[in-house]
């Protein structure tokens, strides 16, 4: 792993971490590639993603839907161990979204006027959850998606995940199938990159489109998301992984060096920034990071911006400035500082919180925002697959009290008939039809 080392005096925060998030590579280029490839399926349905899986994943699978039976298979095939673990995760992110649920009670509200205005939030149709392959199965994020679509009500959770990297294969990792089968799922497919999120989308022969299309993947996958979201909706741009580490002299540069390696194994294009507040564990942590990377052959070849601050207080504001995917904080008063986070995917508050727990088993969700999305959206849960509604129901009073005012704004922006439109509710005789 590469180490860049550099010393801060606390000024100019925003510039500093434009800098560092310039560092991290552009996916812009790949767009044309992305459309013409999702403009393929569209033409040719299932045949065109058969044909990209093979180019692209070398497997060609004899049919895109993965046999029912063959889930539940993967349950028997599956390691005791692993599959207790993917138990217990599954029950601790269910309980998560479950408790979110709480808040997506409908509200009524009365204006003033006498009109009722019920906003409520109902589940989409159906939700596709993309499940990366490449160079690893990631049956935890079968979890992370389908549990909280679950949860939000969705009929029809649908995953898609490329045949397994094992050679030969032509269905997705067993692992992945038995957490489908854990997070009941109701159909899989075997298709991975761009290809598989256009079929989700657009629908073909073989997948009917879905509503909402989340996950995590790699820069294909995630231009291929933006693409079709003027169709179909998507979580957000969920791509490299990201680390920011804030810790202070009473941290201990071990634990933080492993989960800094740990963030490394996702790939060498994500981000990884220490900001520290004591030029001893800063050398620590280099020395840590070294000796693991070295003998752990799964830590890629990525870049950590070791950066020694003037303090928690400005480290705390360059990491809200970076809004990065996950956030741990390792100081003094951890608790009280992560209170004070307003831009992040996920915070670790303390030494114990490492990302790993969060990555599979604590319960919040490893599906978060990259990129600095930070500054505006958040995890993935089950508001991800609820929508609004609003119902709107007048009465006589409110139809006459706010009749002349819609007219009057409608008549400014040259829209008469508007005006007209809401009037003649007010002027409307008692005897009139008024449901």
């Amino acid at each position: 792993m590469r180490i860049q080392r550099r010393r801060w005096d606390g000024s100019g925060a925003a510039a500093l971490a434009a800098s560092l998030r310039a560092n991290v590579p552009a996916p812009e280029a790949i767009a044309g590639d992305v459309a013409a490839l999702i403009a393929d399926v569209r033409e040719r349905g299932d045949e065109a993603v058969l044909e990209l899986g093979e180019r692209f994943d070398g497997g060609r699978p004899a049919a895109l839907r993965v046999d029912p039976e063959r889930i539940e298979q993967a349950l028997a095939e599956t390691d005791p161990e692993l599959l207790a673990a993917l138990r217990t995760a599954a029950a601790n992110i269910g309980a998560v979204a479950e408790g979110q649920l709480a808040s997506y009670r409908p509200a009524t509200i009365l204006p003033g006027q006498g009109q009722e205005i019920t906003v409520s939030e109902i589940a989409v149709g159906a939700a596709g959850i993309y499940v990366p392959g490449g160079r690893a199965p990631y049956p935890s994020t079968a979890l992370m998606g389908a549990i909280p679509a679950r949860a939000a009500g969705v009929e029809r959770v649908v995953v898609a995940s490329p045949v397994s990297a094992d050679g030969g294969s032509s269905e997705p990792h067993p692992a992945v199938l038995a957490a489908c089968a854990v997070a009941g799922v109701d159909e899989v497919y075997a298709m991975g990159g761009a290809q598989a999120i256009a079929a989700l989308a657009l629908g073909t022969e073989s997948v009917a489109p879905v509503d909402v299309i989340a996950g995590p993947g790699g820069p294909w996958v995630q231009e291929a998301k933006l693409a079709v979201s003027r169709w179909t909706g998507i979580d957000g741009y969920a791509g490299p992984s990201e680390l920011v580490v804030l810790a202070d002299a009473s941290a201990p540069a071990r634990w933080l060096a492993l989960d800094l390696c740990a963030q490394a194994e996702h790939g060498a294009d994500g981000m990884l920034v220490a900001i520290v507040t004591d030029d001893v564990l800063a050398e620590q942590i280099a020395a840590e990071v070294e000796q693991i990377a070295a003998e752990a052959p799964s830590v890629s070849d990525a870049t950590l911006e070791l950066i020694v601050a003037d303090g928690t207080a400005a480290g705390l504001e360059l990491a809200d400035e970076l809004a990065p995917e996950h956030l741990e904080i390792c100081c003094d008063g951890a608790a009280a500082l992560a209170r004070r986070v307003r831009r992040a995917g996920c915070v670790f508050s303390g030494a114990l919180g490492a990302t790993a727990f969060g990555d599979y088993a604590a319960g919040s969700n490893h599906v978060l925002p990259t990129g600095g999305a930070g500054r505006f959206t958040g995890p993935l849960g089950p508001g991800t697959f609820r929508r609004r509604i609003s119902v709107v129901e007048m009465d006589r009073g409110s139809a006459v009290e706010l009749g002349g005012t819609v007219e009057t704004i409608a008549r400014a922006e040259g829209f008469d008939v508007h005006g007209a439109s809401a009037k003649a509710r007010g002027e409307a005789r008692s005897t009139d039809n008024q449901d």
